[in-house]
């Protein structure tokens, strides 16, 4: 009887340790997943060269609860919400999962020639996004610039 009994225990511990296995690795590719969905989305987009208006947004994908923010600025656009507009079509190419959050706006100088990039001001109708976030996103993409921010301007 004790040998049966342990005999047993053996099988549902041998069991109940596959059972683990599985949902670790069942949680490891949702978390891959997860990340690759965001890390499709480019940190950054903005003109070339010149000074534009920029949007900071935060994109939440709600299937599986992260966020990051992206920084986009187009001197296409006539107003800040053109441009969040735009991103959220742009957005739409990575699923339905997807939800988008304007954190604020402002200018952006960029003067590609001297690798320098301005940003400061804000958007009337979102606000003043934070610089310090987009300036450390841009430092990201353009590692090689001389990248600062001003709460001055418009």
């Amino acid at each position: 009887m004790f040998f049966t009994s342990w005999k047993s225990f053996g099988f549902l511990w041998s069991s109940t340790r596959q059972n683990f296995h599985k949902a670790a690795i069942q949680n490891t590719r949702s978390f891959c997943i997860m990340a690759q969905l965001l890390d499709k989305i480019p940190d950054v987009d903005i003109d070339a060269n010149g000074v534009f208006k920029y949007v900071l947004i935060m994109v939440h994908d709600d299937e599986n609860k992260q966020s990051k923010p992206i920084v986009r600025g187009y001197s296409r656009a006539s107003w800040h919400a053109d441009i969040y507009d735009e991103t959220g079509v742009q957005l739409k190419q990575y699923g339905s999962a997807l939800d988008t959050e304007c954190l604020g706006g402002g200018r952006i100088n960029h003067n590609q020639p001297e690798k320098k990039i301005l940003v400061y001001g804000y958007s009337q109708g979102f606000g003043k996004a934070d610089h310090k976030i987009t300036v450390d996103l841009l430092k990201k993409k353009y590692p090689e610039y001389n990248i600062t921010w001003s709460d001055e301007g418009y």
